[in-house]
């Protein structure tokens, strides 16, 4: 039987240009080795699972290559790049400070650190979530990082830069990676899918992007698990099952029952969310971000701003201009006041009603309206 590989690992990238999202970074990368105007050592920083490790290990396969093309990648084919792929290359050395934080480990890297190459150009020392680094490590490697021989280069990678001593930054040059977005994401795991041969929903996809939140390797992990879990079926439906996440048509009917005042309606709506399993806070949590995109559906300008799949942002456009802008505003201030509530509540779910009954009731609570040109609360006790 074939060894199964995630596809985090089978689809890591090897070249610059097929790293996702991040462009800016892999462009000056490849400038720089055109030009033969490497740092000595580099500062890679960002969200985990961003990319981070793979273009250190790109740029060191890139470095030692024998036939770079003109635009500055990898030829994977000659005897180093092949090397570098089977992870048995001499020339990159990667060092977890997470378990190899002490000064000793340092004095050890450094030692290393004095002799040539056996083939190749350079030795790559890829130093993974180094904030983790003892204060004494960090300042036994300021010297050989500020200075290393002329074919030694120093990349180090971090989560928390905040984290690293300023000493270390200002040997650095660094490179800050961003989130992946939700567009660049669904159109990678749409490339896997076709590959594998995956039959895939986009609206499903745009959810496994969304809850991954911009880290790739997240949104893989939950690809290979729904995989197995529906078996290369993915749709909205068995997404939203396996990933626990509430669908949005329920917010849908909540806000239209809300809008007509039908309470009776709203509750039986929550007691059904309920019975599914979902905890009152993840409900607080998804109904406040439901009202915050249809607030920004109601400028066609904002609307691009909304993270949701393209069926679904028609059905806010239209649901934002059924809805008072001042409903919309006052209805996030109280679903806000509700969740930071929420944990010191003793009865929950008593809790989380009370809010929908406001939320039911808000419009005919409090009307606005202009006096001298300025926009007031005013109390009313019937209804609109």
């Amino acid at each position: 039987m074939e060894k199964f590989i995630v596809s985090a690992r089978k689809y890591r990238p090897q070249n610059f240009s097929t790293v996702v999202g991040q462009a800016h970074i892999t462009t000056t990368l490849k400038n720089a080795i055109i030009n033969n105007q490497l740092a000595h050592a580099f500062l890679f920083t960002g969200p985990r699972g961003v990319g981070k490790t793979t273009c250190a290990r790109i740029l060191a396969k890139t470095i030692n290559c024998e036939n770079q093309t003109k635009e500055g990648e990898a030829c994977n084919t000659c005897q180093s790049c092949v090397s570098f792929d089977a992870g048995s290359s001499m020339n990159i050395h990667e060092l977890d400070a997470a378990s190899n934080n002490s000064v000793d480990d340092i004095r050890s890297l450094v030692d290393q650190v004095r002799f040539a190459p056996q083939a190749g150009k350079y030795k790559v020392y890829i130093v993974d979530e180094v904030h983790m680094l003892s204060t004494s490590a960090f300042n036994a490697f300021l010297k050989t990082l500020e200075e290393p021989p002329p074919f030694v280069i120093f990349i180090l990678a971090t989560t928390e830069k905040h984290k690293i001593l300023p000493t270390i930054l200002s040997r650095c040059q660094i490179f800050d990676f961003k989130r992946i977005t939700n567009a660049d994401t669904v159109l990678h795991l749409q490339e896997i899918c076709d590959k594998e041969d995956i039959k895939a929903e986009k609206t499903a996809l745009h959810i496994i992007a969304q809850k991954s939140e911009g880290c790739m390797r997240d949104s893989l992990s939950i690809l290979d698990k729904i995989v197995s879990f529906t078996n290369g079926q993915l749709t909205y439906s068995n997404t939203l099952e396996h990933l626990n996440i509430l669908d949005e048509d329920y917010y849908f009917k909540l806000l239209h029952f809300m809008q007509n005042q039908q309470l009776a309606d709203a509750l039986l709506l929550f007691d059904e969310i309920n019975a599914k399993g979902f905890e009152g806070d993840t409900f607080l949590e998804g109904y406040a971000e439901f009202i915050r995109n249809v607030l920004v559906s109601r400028d066609a300008r904002a609307a691009i701003l909304l993270q949701v799949a393209d069926d679904f942002k028609e059905k806010y456009v239209e649901a934002a201009q059924k809805v008072n802008v001042a409903w919309l505003v006052a209805a996030l201030n109280s679903l806000n006041e509700t969740e930071i509530n929420y944990k010191q509540a003793r009865n929950k779910r008593l809790h989380i009603e009370f809010a929908i009954i406001k939320l039911t009731h808000l419009s005919q609570a409090i009307e606005l309206t202009t006096e001298n040109g300025e926009l007031v609360k005013k109390k009313t006790n019937g209804s609109n």
